[in-house]
C-alpha cells in the first residue's frame, strides 16, 4: 500500500518546488493559489488571460487537488525533498508523528536541528539523498526528534523523483514508526506460517461459508488439493456434520467465537479424481478392510458376510473377518476446531471478512477412548450377567439372562438356535472326516476325471463325503420380532421344536459350519426391503451377527444378534464380545442337555 501511493506521488514533483500544494492542507483554492503554474498565469490574474492559458491551467489544478488528498489520505507518513534537500511536501501522518505541521516543515533545508540531532544530521541527510543517485527503493531506521524533543525510531523507505527528461530531481520518503512496522511484518509472518508450517489445518471461510484460503494440512485432510476448495460449498465437501459446521461458523459470523474448542465428528465425501490432484483413490472405499471386496448376500440382496476364524487355527472367531463394518465410501472424523472472527482494520466500523477455522483431528485419541469405555461396560455386563445367572435354579433360565445382559447397548434382538441333540455330536464326528479326507491334494479336474473313470456304482477317492448334512437348528429363544424387548424364558424342551427352515447359505449355518463368527449387512433401502425376511430375521433389520455356541468341543447352536438402521454395522470388536458371549450361553446349555439326558435316565 506504502509503495503503490508513494510511486503514484513520485511522477508530480515536476518542475516547481511543491511549496503552494504543500501550504494546501485543507482548501482547494489555497492549493491553486500558491501553486506555481506555466507562464502567462500572472497574465490571468491581470485579467487579460488567453483561452489557451486557461485550458493548461485547468487539468494542473484537478492533479494537485488529487495529489493533496493523496497525500493526506495515506496511512504511512511522507516527506519529499528536492535536489537541494529542501522539504517540499510533509502530509498529514508524518505531522501525526513527529508532531511538525506542515507550515513548520515545509521550505526547511534538510532535517538537521529541528527533526535530527544535529550529530547525526550529516549522515542521515546523506543517505536520504543520495537515494537519488541509486535504483530502486533504499530502506534505513533512523531516530528522528518530534516536536516534544522525544526521540522515535522510524523505518524510512526512498526512493528517486525523475523529472520529464529523466534526470533525478528529488527525493520522497515514505516512513512510520519502527514497531508498527515491525508489528505488521509478525502478522504477515505469522499468517505465512499457519498456512505453510502450522500442524494443524487451517481455513479462511468467507461471509457465505465458503472457502477463501486453505493450508496444506487442511487440503490433505480433506483428501483433496488446495484449489480444489476454494469458492466450493461446504455441502460439496463434508456430509454428515455439516449442519454443526454451518451453525457454527454462522454463530462466529453473527455474535462471536466459542469459548473453547469444539469437536465436530464430520464425514467426508468423496472426491473427483482431479480434486485430488491425482492421488490414488483408498481401496478400503470399494473394499472391506482387509483388502476382499464385498460379497453378495444370499437371496440376490446386495450385503456382505464375513468369516471369523476357526477353532483348529488358533484364531478367535471376529478377529478375523473378511469384512469390517458398513462401508459407504466416507470417512468419520473427529476434528477438534477453534473458530476466530475476522474484521477489517481499515473499517471504522467491525465488517466482518470471515471466519478463520483451525482444526486438528483427534479421531484416533477419540476412538480409542470409545473403545476404551465400551469394552469397560461390556466387561462390566459380562461380569453382571455371570452374577445374575449364579441365581438361576434352571441353566436355560440363564441363557436368557446371558441374552439381556448382551443385548444392552449392543443390539436390537437377539435369536437363539439350537442343534437337535443327538445331531450335534454327529454333524462334528462328520465334519471331522471330511476335513481328514479332503487333506488329499488334488485338483477339481482330477477328481472329474477320477469320477469319470469309475465303474459305475463306485465310489471316488473323498468316499462319498463331499459335504456333511446340513445342521438343522430349532429356535430356542429370542427377543420379541415386533419390537426390542427382554428375552422371554426359555423352556428346557425348547431344543425338540421343529427346525427353523434356513437357506443354504444361511449366515447361521455358515456360523455353525465353520465353528466360528459370521457378520452380514445390507446397505440401501431398496436392498433392505426382504433381505430380513429372507433369513428369518425381524423386520427392519440390516445388520446380523451369528456366533457359534461351542462346549466341550462339540457345536451346539448359533446365537445371532441383530441390528436396525440406526446402528453401525457389527466389527471386530463386537464379533469378540459376542463370542465371550456365546461361550457362556453354550455352557449353560450344555448344562441343560446333561441335566435333561440325566432326568431321562
Amino acid at each position: 500500500m506504502v509503495s503503490a501511493r508513494s510511486e503514484a506521488h513520485a511522477a508530480s514533483p515536476s518542475g516547481g518546488d511543491g511549496r503552494g500544494e504543500g501550504d494546501s492542507g485543507t482548501g482547494g483554492s489555497r492549493t491553486a493559489a500558491g501553486a506555481e503554474g506555466p507562464p502567462g498565469a500572472d497574465a490571468g490574474a491581470d485579467g487579460a488571460p488567453c483561452t489557451a492559458c486557461e485550458d493548461s491551467q485547468r487539468p494542473d489544478n484537478g492533479d494537485e487537488l488529487l495529489l493533496a488528498a493523496l497525500l493526506d489520505g495515506m496511512d504511512a507518513a511522507l516527506c519529499a525533498f528536492d535536489a537541494d534537500g529542501v522539504v517540499t511536501h510533509w502530509n498529514r501522518e508524518a505531522e501525526r508523528v513527529l508532531g511538525w505541521t506542515r507550515e513548520e516543515a515545509v521550505g526547511r533545508r534538510g532535517l538537521g536541528g529541528w527533526a535530527l540531532r544535529p550529530a547525526d544530521a550529516a549522515e542521515v541527510e546523506a543517505r536520504l539523498l543520495g537515494a537519488m543517485r541509486a535504483r530502486g527503493r533504499q530502506v534505513h531506521e533512523f531516530a528522528l526528534l518530534t516536536k516534544s524533543g522525544a526521540r522515535v525510531l522510524v523505518r524510512i523507505q526512498s526512493s528517486r523523483v525523475v523529472d520529464a527528461d529523466g534526470r533525478p530531481s528529488g527525493v520522497y520518503c515514505a516512513f512510520s514508526e519502527a514497531h508498527t512496522q515491525i508489528d505488521l511484518e509478525r502478522s504477515v509472518a505469522l499468517s505465512e506460517s499457519l498456512f505453510e508450517t502450522a500442524p494443524w489445518g487451517v481455513v479462511l471461510v468467507d461471509a457465505d461459508l465458503r472457502p477463501a484460503a486453505v493450508n496444506s494440512h487442511a487440503a490433505s485432510a480433506f483428501r483433496r488439493t488446495r484449489s480444489a476448495m476454494l469458492g466450493r460449498p461446504l455441502g460439496e465437501l463434508v456430509g454428515q456434520g455439516l449442519e454443526e459446521l454451518e451453525s457454527a461458523l454462522a454463530r462466529v459470523l453473527a455474535e462471536e467465537a466459542p469459548p473453547a474448542p469444539a469437536e465436530l465428528w464430520v464425514t467426508l465425501r468423496p472426491g473427483r479424481p482431479e480434486d485430488s490432484g491425482g492421488a490414488r483413490t483408498d481401496p478400503s472405499a470399494h473394499s472391506g478392510p482387509s483388502g476382499h471386496p464385498s460379497q453378495t448376500g444370499p437371496s440376490g440382496h446386495s450385503g456382505y458376510s464375513g468369516y471369523a476364524g476357526h477353532p483348529g487355527h488358533g484364531s478367535r472367531g471376529g478377529a478375523g473377518s473378511a469384512a469390517d463394518g458398513a462401508d459407504s465410501g466416507a470417512t468419520r472424523r473427529c476434528w477438534r476446531s477453534g473458530f476466530l472472527r475476522l474484521s477489517s482494520p481499515l473499517a471504522e466500523a467491525p465488517v466482518p471478512l470471515g471466519v478463520a477455522w483451525m482444526f486438528q483431528d483427534v479421531t484416533e485419541a477419540r476412538e480409542a477412548e470409545q473403545a476404551a469405555a465400551r469394552l469397560r461396560f461390556r466387561d462390566g455386563q459380562l461380569h453382571r450377567a455371570a452374577r445374575a445367572a449364579a441365581e438361576c435354579e434352571e441353566p436355560m433360565e440363564a441363557v436368557g439372562v446371558h441374552l439381556d445382559f448382551a443385548l444392552a447397548g449392543f443390539a436390537d434382538h437377539a435369536l437363539l438356535d439350537l442343534s437337535l441333540p443327538d445331531e450335534s455330536a454327529a454333524y462334528d464326528r462328520d465334519r471331522t472326516e471330511i476335513s481328514a479326507a479332503t487333506e488329499v491334494t488334488e485338483t477339481a479336474e482330477t477328481a472329474e476325471a477320477e469320477r469319470a473313470e469309475a465303474p459305475a456304482g463306485t465310489d471316488t477317492a473323498d468316499g462319498g463325503l463331499t459335504e456333511a448334512p446340513a445342521p438343522r437348528l430349532a429356535r430356542a429363544a429370542s427377543t420379541p420380532a415386533t419390537a426390542a424387548g427382554p428375552v422371554p424364558p426359555a423352556e428346557p424342551g425348547t431344543c425338540w421344536r421343529v427346525p427353523v427352515c434356513y437357506p443354504a447359505d444361511h449366515p447361521a449355518l455358515q456360523a455353525f459350519e465353520r465353528c466360528g463368527s459370521v457378520r452380514a449387512s445390507v446397505y440401501g433401502a431398496a436392498s433392505a426391503e426382504g433381505w430380513a425376511a429372507a433369513r428369518k430375521w425381524p423386520s427392519g433389520t440390516v445388520h446380523g451377527l451369528c456366533t457359534a455356541l461351542r462346549s466341550r468341543g462339540r457345536t451346539l447352536g448359533v446365537v445371532t444378534f441383530l441390528r436396525g438402521p440406526s446402528r453401525g454395522p457389527f466389527d471386530r470388536t463386537d464379533a469378540a464380545y459376542a463370542e465371550d458371549v456365546a461361550v457362556r450361553i453354550a455352557a449353560a446349555v450344555d448344562l441343560a442337555r446333561l441335566t435333561q439326558r440325566a432326568a431321562d435316565r
